[in-house]
Formats: structure tokens, sequence, C-alpha cells
């Protein structure tokens, strides 16, 4: 099955620099966090935004590369077959300027009831939009 990629701009912040200089590990993860978010907020109906959340449970990150912060970075996401209430999505973080990966990330998603907060098992309808 195929998934489409989805896309963030990232623009680094001074913040964003640690005391080496370079992008703080913690940053990628809001990275990943706001790309996550963002492609959810554009993919999923008004219905499914009110009646679903997804919270994350696992985190696997492999640093390639740094990124400093005059860096031109894109983030690259999509999500794979589901299992259950599970699912795993994938993002790449790529430097614009040598067209290079810099950072490669696989998160373990769950979906849940917005109400019970309970998961729920990810069905076509929700499968179907990440296509």
């Amino acid at each position: 099955m195929s998934y489409k990629t989805f896309e963030l701009t990232i623009t680094i912040l001074p913040n964003d620099i640690d005391e080496n200089g370079h992008v703080n590990n913690i940053t990628y993860l809001k990275w990943v966090q706001d790309i996550a978010i963002a492609h959810w907020t554009k993919v999923a109906t008004p219905d499914m935004k009110a009646q679903l959340l997804w919270v994350v449970s696992r985190h696997e990150i492999d640093y390639l590369k740094s990124a400093y912060l005059h860096s031109h970075l894109i983030a690259k996401t999509w999500v794979v077959e589901p299992s259950g209430a599970k699912s795993d999505r994938y993002v790449e973080i790529i430097d614009l300027e040598n067209n290079t990966i810099i950072t490669k990330i696989k998160t373990t998603w769950y979906l849940l009831d917005a109400t019970s907060k309970r998961p729920k098992r990810i069905e076509a309808d929700i499968t179907k939009v990440f296509q």
C-alpha cells in the first residue's frame, strides 16, 4: 500500500541551538510533533478531528548530520499500515542546501477516542486519508 508524503518547511530559531552551536536534540522531537499535527490537520475530516486524537508511545531517532541556525531544512513524513490502534510514522529531515538527510525518525502513535481516551482501532477511513 502506498502512502503520500507530507512536507513541512522548518525554520530554525536561536532557541533551537544548543551550547555546541547546532540544533538541540530535543528540538527534533518538537519538529516531529509539529509535522505530525500539521499532517493530521491537513488530511483529517472535521469529524475525525473532533472524535479522535493521537498520542505517541515511542520515538527512534538517528542523527546523521548536524543542523545549524542558518540551515535550510524540510521535514517529510508518511505513515504506514496500521496494526490495531497503533501506527508508525516516519520523518526525514533534509538539508536543502546539499539535499542530504540529516535525521531519520520513526515514531509509534496510538489512535484514541477523544471522549473516552481509550485506544481505538484504526479503520479503513482513517488509513485512507493518508493514502
